[in-house]
């Protein structure tokens, strides 16, 4: 039985201007205790799909169920087997951090729960700020209580919805050392994020989307091993000509240009130095995951 499967879901909405498609009939099934990653660029339906999941909204066709629970026929079971963590960080400001994952604990209907409220407290760097309101945390350390409040009935799927985004390392590291804990004891978890060196080091299976279409579906290995060729990194105050700028990944001073082999990459030399590119910190890498998302997706778009 999957933890979590997603069979046939679409979802339309209706607008001004007439029905949107968020999601065009995406069928996948992630297994017990895997570490899933979905990915896809702002708009693709990621968010849509979770919210299906997590019965914020309803899906138009199609089947999803978590442990074998229908989200809409058994939504009460397949609730307590969910923990999620949100885009948004959403706190009830009474209440201080202990009372806070309390309360969380009751809606679950999960009594005497101060033993696994102080782990949680611990092992997210919290244990200092129990008795904090929560309006007086900083962003990060909200963050921190957004997910002890998911893993605090001890769910065995757990929903990441872009945990890391606008946080600080340290907090990325205390919770991936913390999640990956949790998922090495048996628990399912699903990753949505943008930072795709996360995914790449944390997801044994990966899914794409694409304007509410499933564009890839494999494991990790399996999409780098596919990335043939290498990557080509530099630094520059200079312009790029043209025809290397239309294929360059550029971030500030760094670009990254890709090659089939090295008479690809001495052809790229070759094209700099004509154009009078001057560069430093010259590097010749493997493909990451970042150039095999960007390569399905504009596979994708053609």
């Amino acid at each position: 039985m999957p933890a979590v499967s997603f069979q046939e879901v679409a979802k339309t909405y209706s607008g001004a201007r007439g029905q949107v498609r968020a999601l065009d009939g995406v069928s996948f099934d992630i297994e017990p205790g895997e570490f899933f990653g979905l990915l896809g660029p702002n708009g693709a339906g990621k968010t849509t799909l979770i919210s299906i999941l997590a019965g914020l909204a309803r899906a138009s066709a199609g089947r999803v169920t978590v442990m074998g629970h229908d989200v809409v026929a058994d939504y009460a079971a397949a609730r307590r087997a969910l923990g999620i963590v949100p885009q948004e960080l959403v706190f009830d400001p009474f209440f201080n951090v202990r009372e806070a994952l309390r309360i969380q604990s009751g809606y679950f209907g999960v009594r005497h729960n101060d033993d696994w409220i102080d782990e949680l407290l611990a092992g997210l760097g919290l244990a200092d700020k129990a008795n904090a309101n929560m309006r007086q945390l900083s962003g990060g350390m909200k963050r921190r209580v957004l997910v002890a409040q998911a893993l605090v009935h001890k769910p065995p799927v757990i929903v990441l919805d872009e945990p890391t985004a606008g946080v600080d390392v340290e907090l990325r590291q205390t919770l991936w050392q913390f999640i990956a804990r949790f998922n090495k004891q048996g628990h399912t978890v699903l990753l949505t994020t943008h930072y795709l060196e996360e995914a790449e080091a944390l997801c044994g299976r990966i899914a794409m989307l694409k304007q509410g279409r499933m564009v890839a579906l494999d494991r990790t290995a399996n999409l780098l091993a596919d990335a043939k060729g290498s990557v080509l990194r530099f630094k520059t105050d200079d312009t790029l000509p043209p025809d290397l700028a239309a294929r360059a990944r550029v971030t500030g001073r760094i670009a990254q240009v890709a090659t089939k082999d090295a008479a690809g990459v001495e052809a790229v030399l070759t094209r700099l130095r004509e154009a009078g590119v001057r560069i430093e910190d010259l590097e010749i890498g493997r493909a990451d995951l970042e150039d095999v998302f960007l390569a399905i997706m504009q596979g994708a778009a053609r």
